[in-house]
């Protein structure tokens, strides 16, 4: 059901992103370097991330090298979630998180306490983002969401 929400029928208005709108934006680039650094920790030791939208996971693929020759490894990815790729009509490939990855949910709390916010602010201003993250794809805007 929390995947849910980022389904949208209408537009995202700035009332809606309470939290958004009173932080600063190094700030909201603070939280989202801690929730960065976060995923980065659960893909080391192999587990996926999911948040709401899609998931990070790292995925097995193959990598050309000289001469026809191809290497497995292994590299991360963000995946869509599947619902919000056919609500909103998106192309993309077809990724699947091997099965014996575990797929969990940010430690809000741990995040928080890393970069010293209240956890509360952290999950609203990641959950509010990615409401602007869904408002941009449903009125067909480029956006751009880069990560280190």
């Amino acid at each position: 059901a929390k995947m849910q929400k980022y389904l949208l029928y209408n537009s995202v208005e700035p009332e809606e992103l309470p939290t958004l709108r009173e932080l600063s934006t190094v700030e909201i680039c603070k939280v989202w370097s801690g929730m960065s650094r976060h995923i980065y920790r659960q893909l080391l030791q192999k587990k996926a991330v999911e948040i709401g939208v899609g998931s990070f996971a790292v995925v097995p693929t193959h990598a050309n090298v000289a001469e026809g020759k191809v290497l497995p490894v292994e590299r991360p990815m963000f995946i869509l979630s599947k619902s919000l790729k056919m609500f909103y009509n998106l192309e993309s490939d077809e990724t699947k998180i091997p099965d014996e990855t575990p797929v969990v949910h940010p430690d809000f709390e741990e995040i928080a306490a890393n970069i010293h916010f209240r956890h509360e602010i952290v999950e609203q201003c990641v959950q509010e983002t990615l409401l602007c993250f869904a408002g941009a794809l449903r009125d067909n805007k480029e956006v751009e969401f880069s990560f280190r």
